[in-house]
């Protein structure tokens, strides 16, 4: 069923693949066709427990006592051994998750540089010395929290991978990583890819499971001092509720309801692939999909009949037709997306696409859909539907876009389309977002460029170099020395 250089039956605790202590399995579905293909281990409460234990030996171990220099060695090493295995991991995201080839090869793709760019990050995290009193030299460290929990969704599960595991490892931590249930394969390749380049035991530990018993036991184990969630507002308050108990930070990055807004005055052709593209890459199965476009009503008839024409031609294909979308991750997530579509019953369907006449009928497959003219107020405009829906609002003034922009509870990107450089600053500063596009959206993926919201949609930020000091503690020294 799975061609694989690993068992998946397994996870990965202290440098040793282990059946899970209960002996349970879950079954792994290729979501373009609806079927089982194989197992990944079910881990529990005890297997943690293992994890956390194999981590807390690595800090006092061989991990802990590497320099910087030689982590950040391993790392780059480890982002080589992913170039050579670039098609087998796409193949396997394809067959896992559903994304189209292309796409899957871009994650893996960024699986690698994430790697290269923390290898080369990790001995380039300095303190600084303070000014202070005469007789007294002071300086401060920069240390790492010591075990740092991991719990990373299905929808790009190298990526997050990436730049969570990669910056924790950089500071020098031991990482537990539970992967989602939905998306374990890639994940288990990593760590084994991590294993040939190198890595100490313990210092990355894998855990398959259930959110509610192997996600739930790490966001609350005791041993743990940080934990990174990225997924559902829902599930990311119950992460910070369990870790509060024992008073350990967390790092949320959420949902959203991204808008890029359209001036009269902006470049529509250039715009026009972002606008659409935003929103239904992966599927609309994306955080910072921009799932809502503002345009100024001067130009809003025009350009809501390109974006139609571009939504009327896209085709739903299994991955490996490598078409615009794949099928949603599963029936669940396709009933929620086309209990979305009933929602807008009442709304103006500009543009839809189709599903391949081949498409296999056990897959997930929903057709990419544009809606015009939707209300602001709308639970279309509102909620994060996270599937390839997209909703256009017209607008008017400055003053209605940033309303408009900042009336949800989300605030994770946005994009602003203009050549008038004075506005551009301008709504720069008044969106409430975490990242603000002029001119284009997404910056072609930015490793280095920090990222996380506002809002509902999160706090704390990974990417670039504030990942580092995120998966960090400071500690200011004073010397008196007279």
């Amino acid at each position: 069923m799975i061609d694989l250089w690993y068992d998946p039956t397994k996870g990965f605790v202290n440098g040793a693949w282990r059946d899970p202590a209960g002996g349970g399995q879950l079954p792994i579905e290729n979501p373009s066709t609806g079927e089982v293909i194989g197992s990944i281990a079910r881990g529990t409460a005890t297997d943690i427990d293992a994890a956390v234990t194999a981590a807390q030996g690595a800090l006092t171990g061989d991990w802990g006592r590497m320099s910087a220099l030689e982590r950040g060695r391993i790392l780059t090493r480890i982002g080589q051994l992913v170039l050579t295995r670039i098609d087998d991991l796409a193949r396997i995201e394809a067959m896992d998750v559903g994304k189209p080839l292309t796409q899957a090869r871009a994650d893996a793709v960024a699986l690698a540089r994430y790697m290269e760019f923390y290898g080369g990050a990790a001995d380039k995290v300095m303190g600084e010395t303070i000014p202070y009193l005469e007789g007294y030299t002071v300086y401060t460290l920069r240390e790492p929290h010591g075990v740092t929990g991991h719990i990373v969704p299905w929808n790009y599960p190298m990526q997050i991978i990436g730049r969570s595991v990669g910056a924790a490892l950089a500071m020098g931590n031991a990482c537990v990583l539970k992967p989602a249930e939905e998306a374990c394969l890639t994940a288990l390749a990593f760590v084994a890819l991590a294993e040939e380049a190198g890595l100490p035991p313990g210092a990355l530990n894998v855990v398959p499971g259930l959110g509610e018993e192997a996600g739930a036991a790490l966001s609350a184990h005791p041993g743990v001092n940080h934990i990174s969630f990225t997924g559902s507002v829902g599930v990311g308050a119950l992460v910070q509720k369990a870790a509060a108990d024992n008073v350990v930070p967390v790092t949320l990055e959420l949902g959203g309801k991204s808008p890029q807004i359209v001036f009269e005055d902006a470049d529509l052709d250039a715009a026009l692939p972002f606008l659409v593209g935003a929103c239904i890459q992966n599927a609309g199965q994306t955080c910072s999909a921009a799932s809502r476009v503002l345009i100024q009503r001067g130009v809003y008839d025009g350009l809501i009949a390109r974006m139609a024409d571009s939504y009327n031609g896209m085709v739903s294909a299994p991955a490996s037709a490598d078409a615009n979308l794949g099928p949603l991750i599963s029936a669940r997530q396709k009933a929620i997306v086309e209990g979305y579509l009933a929602k807008g019953a009442d709304l103006r369907i500009a543009g839809q696409g189709s599903i391949a006449p081949d498409a296999p009928a056990g897959g997930h497959y929903v057709p990419a859909t544009l809606f015009a003219d939707v209300p602001p107020d709308h639970p279309l405009a509102q909620q994060e539907i996270f599937g390839p829906v997209q909703v256009a609002i017209p607008f008017d003034t400055e003053d209605e876009a940033v309303a408009i922009a900042n009336g949800t509870g989300f605030g994770l990107v946005a994009s602003i389309w203009t050549e008038n450089g004075a506005r551009q600053m301008r709504l720069a500063k008044r969106i409430k977002a975490g990242q603000v596009f002029i001119n284009n959206y997404g910056a072609g993926g930015g490793v280095e460029l920090p990222f996380g919201g506002v809002g509902k949609s999160g706090h704390g930020r990974e990417k670039g170099f504030e990942a580092l000091y995120g998966f960090s503690t400071l500690k200011t020294v004073a010397a008196r020395h007279g």
